[in-house]
């Protein structure tokens, strides 16, 4: 999972790179935790290696917890994807070639919260 770095963000007590899941799911989480304003291409470096990860466990289903307060113009937003990001992030996890089901979280008090929604699942969908 991509997000904030819980050294630098809410909720600062969970999502650091090194839990990986307890008990039966151990070893099934993977956080990618991101510092505050990492270079574009930095976060997508990081949902590369993410979607290989997932290539590999090869799971049944993909749950994407969709946050688009990555947005540079999000008011709380740390990250620096433009709207023009979102339908690389679509493609991408449409390649998983795997059921998916998107939850939507995080954007806030901006336009462009829907352009970056339809950007992401536009382009899984001509993609999938």
């Amino acid at each position: 999972m991509l997000h904030g770095d819980p050294n630098q963000e809410f909720p600062y007590y969970l999502g650091h790179a090194e839990e990986r899941g307890v008990g039966a799911g151990e070893g099934a989480n993977r956080n990618f935790p991101m510092p505050w304003g990492p270079p574009v291409v930095t976060w997508f470096e990081a949902l590369e290696e993410a979607c290989r990860e997932i290539e590999t466990f090869a799971p049944a289903l993909v749950v994407v917890s969709l946050g688009v307060d990555t947005y540079k113009g999000d008011p709380i937003s740390q990250f620096l994807l433009e709207s023009d990001d979102y339908p690389r992030l679509g493609e991408r996890i449409a390649r998983l070639g795997r059921p998916t089901l998107f939850v939507l979280e995080g954007g806030y008090a901006v336009e462009e919260i829907g352009v970056n929604v339809a950007n992401v699942l536009g382009s899984f969908d001509a993609s999938a």
